[in-house]
């Protein structure tokens, strides 16, 4: 008997529409090399109800954007961390409170200054102030610099105006003359800190004990789920206590960054994110008419550049206050020139009291919205104009650089091993350490994404795992449990951090070793499991297969020095020691093989060396003729070093004059 076919769910068109919209034209624009965000927001405009009409409805779209900018928050809050944010704090309350309340009073002056009255103008203000957190960390994201000091004030921005948003719906009501009283905008307030409150206390006392739980299950759907429920409950939760969803979701993921599961956690969530996330570009842009834009495109234009203008002026000006330095305060100025997403959520609760953008009338959201797709889309141009800014700026102020220590190898502990070596990501360097370990029997695996590395690395005779190193079968099939070394060679340090959480998880015991392609941090790396890093600025790929041998047991030429520039030390202190500096201590990679101002000075003449805890420097000892050593600790104010010598664990305060024994002694 034949069943009748079941009649097509309406929501099933537009998203069909909407997904293959976005992936053609996401394709388009990487073979442009165009942000695929500015991509995203093309096809919305494209298929819309507005031009083409293919998505006539937009009710499914937006349910589906509102999920992306949940995920989208959530996956943000998880790569920041409680840590991350509590450094940046003075970022956050200083210049981000700054940039806000620069940006709403000269915005307000503006638009007052035009014949509009002081409640337009600040409701204006509102919309201005809030740049587009998505596009922004996507953008610093792309060139790896969100941890860099232009990331850390961009974001610390992009916190405070999310933080802002609580306060400017509440007072949105009462420009347009139908909102509550004081008292009730203070209890809202309240009830919004008492939920910070609650969120810090759940991440520090219940979150790390849960998600350990669950990822001892071993089950990927569990932890998954597990995960999108923290996110989504907890913007849910906040939502009902008047906080902004998108802040709940933040806070849901920063409550998830303090388990050791978070950068798990965190490529569990990314293709769910990445999903919904364009849905949410796609949607902003088919809120777009072309006939207003056309009709209205001086006014459109005149006011993008008045905006990039206010945005520039009054963002550099709040990064300046905080001694970042001019080129800095430039590049973060133009990153932030845009508005963003949240305005939209402000400009619905204007509407409804009366209030238009600017006092534009009917025509107000219209232009809001075109102002805003130009200014998201221009994004990454104004984000590399900044940068030309910075570095013209920063070139006429630069003084010549000291000379940089010759990178020299080092010995390092030996595990004996011949076991294959898994290598995550294939390119130059990862090539020659591949060539390098076959020509010496040891078998190499690869696992990539991109179809043209894995058919070179086919192509030259190495076996090759096709997917996500962040996904546990993929690192399974390329025989994680029976590898002597990982290699992370090809990623950014963020991504190797990620991967190498992953695969600590999954193989304790196996030894990580990596090569990140922008900057060795090895505060970041260490946690995540790292064991040896290969500094790009002070060794090639040579260096790299020399480490990796020396780690398997393999003979190679050693200069007998220490100690091993490529090892990262991670000194752990006792905590009952006397010394008040033990806050000091970081994982640190030694500077040189040597002490870097004997080497720089071409001697050699040092009886013992001692190693900065702070930033890695190598010195001589007090014992040696220089005493490089001291004189470090005096001119940066890092009293901790470590002995560096081999068959010596522990470290000393030239501050205290203070012996500091290992918490295991």
């Amino acid at each position: 008997m034949l069943l009748a076919a079941e009649e097509t769910p309406a929501f099933l068109p537009p998203v069909v529409l909407l997904l293959c919209a976005a992936a053609l034209i996401g394709y388009l624009s990487i073979q442009l090399r165009i942000v695929p965000i500015v991509g995203f927001l093309l096809a919305g405009v494209v298929i819309g109800p507005h031009q083409l009409g293919l998505v006539a409805t937009t009710e499914t779209v937006e349910a589906a954007a509102e999920i992306g900018v949940i995920l989208l928050l959530f996956t943000i809050g998880i790569e920041f961390s409680l840590e991350r944010l509590a450094a940046i704090q003075r970022f956050v309350l200083v210049g981000g409170g700054l940039q806000v309340v620069l940006a709403v009073a000269v915005t307000a002056g503006l638009v007052m200054a035009f014949g509009a009255d002081w409640r337009t103008g600040v409701f204006t203000g509102f919309l201005v102030a809030l740049s587009s957190t998505a596009i922004v960390l996507k953008v610093l994201a792309a060139a790896g610099r969100t941890t860099s000091t232009l990331g850390q004030g961009s974001v610390a921005a992009l916190v405070f105006q999310d933080l802002a948003v609580v306060l400017m719906v509440l007072l949105v009501p009462l420009l347009g003359g139908r909102g509550e009283g004081p008292l009730e905008i203070a209890r809202a307030l309240g009830t919004a800190a008492l939920v910070l409150v609650v969120v810090l206390v759940v991440a520090r006392k219940v979150m790390p004990p849960l998600l350990e739980r669950v990822a001892r299950a071993c089950s990927p759907e569990v932890f998954l789920l597990t995960v999108v429920a923290i996110g989504m409950g907890t913007a849910y939760l906040t939502s009902l206590a008047g906080v902004s969803v998108a802040l709940g979701a933040f806070l849901a993921g920063l409550v998830v960054s303090e388990s050791r599961h978070s950068a798990h956690a965190l490529g569990e969530v990314l293709p769910l994110q990445i999903l919904f996330s364009a849905t949410f570009f796609v949607s902003i842009g088919m809120l777009l008419d072309l006939r207003t834009l056309l009709d209205l495109w001086w006014l459109v234009l005149l006011l993008a550049v008045a905006v990039v203008v206010v945005k520039a002026v009054t963002g550099a000006l709040a990064l300046t206050a905080l001694g970042v330095g001019a080129s800095t305060a430039v590049a973060g100025g133009l990153l932030l020139a845009q508005i963003g997403e949240f305005s939209f959520v402000l400009q619905r609760s204007g509407a409804a009291v009366g209030l238009e953008p600017a006092g534009l009338g009917a025509d107000g959201e219209q232009v809001l919205i075109a102002v805003t797709v130009l200014l998201m889309t221009a994004t990454p141009a104004l984000s590399a104009l900044g940068d030309r800014l910075g570095r013209a700026i920063g070139a006429r102020r630069a003084r010549p650089a000291a000379a940089s220590p010759r990178p020299q190898s080092g010995t390092g502990p030996s595990t004996g091993s011949a076991a294959p070596v898994l290598l995550s990501g294939y390119g130059p360097v990862a090539a020659e350490l591949a060539a390098g370990l076959r020509g010496r029997g040891i078998p190499v695996t690869v696992t990539t994404l991109s179809p043209d590395l894995a058919a070179s690395a086919e192509a030259a005779g190495l076996a090759v795992v096709r997917g996500d190193p962040l996904r546990q079968n993929v690192l399974e099939e390329a025989g994680l449990h029976a590898a002597g070394a990982v290699v992370i060679a090809e990623n950014t340090a963020e991504e190797t951090a990620q991967i190498a959480a992953v695969v600590r998880q999954l193989a304790p015991a196996t030894p990580i070793l990596a090569r990140p392609v922008d900057t060795a941090d090895p505060a970041g790396l260490a946690p995540a499991g790292v064991h040896r890093v290969v500094d790009t600025a002070r060794t090639v790929g040579g260096a790299l297969t020399d480490s990796v041998l020396r780690h398997l047991g393999r003979d190679v030429a050693a200069p007998g020095d220490h100690p091993d520039p490529h090892a990262v030390v991670d000194f752990p202190a006792d905590p009952d020691s006397a010394c008040p500096h033990l806050a000091q201590i970081r994982p640190v990679l030694p500077a040189a093989a040597g002490c870097v101002d004997c080497l720089r000075a071409g001697e050699r003449d040092w009886v013992h060396l001692r190693l900065c805890l702070t930033c890695g420097h190598v010195g001589c000892c007090d014992s040696s003729p220089n005493r490089h050593a001291s004189a470090h600790a005096r001119a940066v104010e890092h009293p901790l070093a470590a002995s560096a010598e081999p068959d010596e664990d522990w470290a000393w305060c030239f501050l205290d004059q203070t012996l500091i024994g290992r918490r295991d002694a």
